[in-house]
């Protein structure tokens, strides 16, 4: 193999690939990239064997080839080359770099033992708008638990019928869900659940260009694809909750308030719950909501927030939250107003935005003493 290829196309390439290696495993050949040419590109390739990227940046091939080498050696190097043309060349196990008088070898492995990696999206793949997806994402990613012991709630859950896509994502404690209407998808519906570290990684790669779904379901994987590359993932396995039950379907006190407003009263709060294991308390008054924390070692304080209020006996209607779920909402909320339906101090609370109605939040309420 040799090739030349500019030092920021390989440096941004390494630096996506090196994210998808895995040295702890007992397997060499997992901690290293694979370099491939292919056509008049150079392929870089990663893979921990739960997930995978391929990706293919521009390069002058003088011939082709291909050598796996340690991840993060050569991106260590590569990052702090000088920028500009470098130069790559294969010596059996060993790659050469060359850039403006530097010059290294790297041993590498070779690369029958390396494992194959999708390099696009399979038969029957549907295109999701990049835009309208990486939105979703944003409004359901925060919601999954961080917590391995339930392996399920640890995803994000994608619904794709004939018409739409939907996320969803719950720790147990909130739940969000944002729906996608497609000008095409798929004859047969699926319903799978993806780890949401690998759409975190997803996210980085994938801004501005449209995407290619696939679903290989006799390998339990799925796979997302755009032009300069492809990343695949196998899916969790296993029940997702039975969200639907989950979500209200009535209420008896609706709240509107500006989000802006809502957002700075939980900061103002947070101050004080960070003692008291993240509580706040909410109260409803006459053209208000009270937003109140306190702590036995450093205070307390008390924040009120202009809101239209519609309902019967609603004042002095109090309930409470963890303020970090309320934050990780409002920081992804889109728009000026929220909505918010109450039904009982200790039942799920929705959260709506009234110019999104394809976007829903839930959150359990904390459970009050006394």
């Amino acid at each position: 193999m040799k090739l030349l290829v500019l030092q920021e196309d390989l440096s941004k390439a390494l630096n996506l690939a090196s994210r998808f290696t895995n040295a702890k495993i007992q397997l060499p050949i997992l901690s290293n990239i694979l370099l491939k040419t292919q056509d008049s590109k150079l392929n870089v390739s990663a893979t921990n064997l739960e997930s995978s990227i391929s990706l293919n940046i521009g390069a002058k091939i003088e011939s082709g080839g291909d050598i796996t080498v340690p991840a993060r050696v050569i991106n260590d190097l590569v990052s702090n080359l000088n920028k500009g043309q470098l130069s790559l060349e294969t010596d059996k196990e060993k790659l050469l770099i060359k850039n403006n008088g530097f010059e290294s070898y790297i041993s590498g492995l070779n690369s029958a033992d390396f494992p194959s990696v999708p390099t696009k999206a399979g038969k029957g793949s549907v295109i999701f708008p990049e835009d309208k997806f990486l939105d979703a994402l944003s409004k359901v990613l925060f919601a999954a638990s961080s917590d391995d012991t339930r392996p399920v709630l640890t995803g994000i859950l994608l619904i794709l019928d004939k018409e739409s896509l939907v996320m969803v994502a719950t720790d147990g404690f909130r739940l969000s869900q944002k729906k996608i209407n497609l000008e095409k998808s798929l004859k047969d519906g699926i319903r799978v659940i993806i780890p949401k570290n690998f759409l975190s990684e997803l996210v980085r790669v994938v801004a501005g260009k449209d995407i290619s779904f696939s679903f290989n379901k006799d390998e339990n994987q799925v796979v997302f694809a755009t032009s300069f590359c492809c990343l695949a993932s196998r899916i969790i396995e296993g029940e997702f909750p039975d969200f639907e039950k989950i979500i209200p379907k009535a209420f008896k006190i609706k709240v509107k308030a500006d989000k802006e407003e809502l957002l700075q009263a939980v900061k103002l709060a947070s101050v004080f719950a960070r003692d008291s294991a993240n509580v706040v308390k909410l109260l409803i008054g006459e053209g208000f909501i009270q937003f109140s924390a306190e702590s036995s070692k450093y205070g307390s304080q008390e924040t009120k927030v202009d809101a239209k209020i519609e309902g019967e006996e609603v004042k002095g209607f109090l309930t409470a939250f963890n303020f970090r779920f309320l934050e990780d909402l409002l920081n992804s909320f889109e728009g000026d107003e929220v909505e918010i339906e109450l039904s009982e101090p200790n039942s799920p609370v929705s959260f709506i935005n009234s110019k999104d109605s394809d976007f829903l939040h839930i959150i359990m309420p904390v459970r009050l003493q006394g």
